[in-house]
């Protein structure tokens, strides 16, 4: 086994701001400095694009979590225009971490586009969105990250295929995921980034993990499984209201995976001699040789 490349951690801050720059602004703030994360990562739709007539004016589907009276308005009170999206890439800047976002529809893929920023997400339920792909392999030269959840078997394919034939897929990233808030562990599948290793590895720029689950440990067994990107939802408060907040790490959370998946990183290796130094004084004292041996 191949030792994984030093892993980067995503703090999807999504819409967990509630609408709100100075929350957003905050979040960023901890997961640079306080959870030392490598991205704050947002997401961009164009609602009346994204959404049919009949889904913009239904209710929210759990009213509990709505922040408008349809759907859409819901949405729409939670979205960052492009010039907010500028300035939260500003306030990464400032404070050392990468920006990121996942768009939804085109317009949105084009607009977050024009912020250059080093890597656009394509979610799940987006994936075989071949307009939205189509721009960002063509017109827009940053890596592309694709999640996988709630996708067939045969349309991973059609995905991989596609991009193989735009001769775009050494820069992809494409993350093993299971689309549910929160995912219970028995579902998490955590042998598909195996599969995306072996499949796809040495044609893609790398393999992701992005978990809506519990607690951190099965981001460090994504990670000793080859997935050297982990995406995990980041709220400042998991009680708040909103789909997303019940699956997201709070800001210790994020902090101890971090500093997890580094203190993995580091142990994942072999011994580059047949003693270690820490391991002479033990021998010294402990090892029991048998008669006729000596250390």
């Amino acid at each position: 086994m191949k030792r994984p490349p030093s892993p980067k951690v995503v703090a999807e801050i999504g819409c967990n701001h509630k609408g709100d720059m100075e929350i957003a602004r905050e979040m960023i703030g901890i997961a640079a400095t306080f959870a030392h994360c490598h991205y704050a990562k947002f997401q961009k739709r164009s609602n009346r694009e994204l959404l049919t007539p009949e889904e913009f004016a239904a209710p929210h589907p759990n009213p509990i979590n709505a922040y408008g009276d349809s759907y859409g308005e819901h949405r729409e009170f939670l979205e960052f225009d492009l010039d907010q999206h500028r300035q939260l890439r500003k306030w990464c800047g400032e404070v050392g971490v990468g920006y990121a976002c996942s768009t939804w529809d085109l317009t949105s893929a084009m607009e977050i586009a024009s912020l250059e920023p080093d890597y656009i997400k394509i979610p799940s339920a987006c994936n075989l969105d071949l307009a939205m792909l189509d721009y960002l392999t063509s017109e827009y030269s940053g890596d592309i990250h694709i999640s996988l959840g709630m996708t067939m078997p045969g349309e991973v394919d059609e995905i991989y295929q596609w991009l193989h034939d735009k001769n775009v897929t050494e820069r992809v990233v494409l993350y093993a995921c299971t689309s549910g808030y929160p995912v219970p562990f028995d579902e998490l599948c955590l042998l598909e980034i195996d599969e995306l290793k072996q499949r796809f590895g040495s044609n893609i720029r790398a393999v992701g993990f992005s978990g809506h689950h519990l607690g951190i440990a099965a981001d460090i067994a994504a990670y000793t499984l080859g997935a050297s990107w982990i995406e995990r939802h980041f709220t400042l408060d998991r009680t708040w209201k909103g789909t997303d907040h019940s699956a997201s790490l709070e800001p210790d959370g994020l902090r101890r995976l971090v500093r997890d998946l580094h203190a993995v990183e580091r142990a994942l290796t072999r011994k580059d001699k047949a003693l270690l130094d820490i391991e002479i004084p033990q021998r010294h004292k402990l090892k029991r040789l048998g008669a006729g041996r000596h250390n």
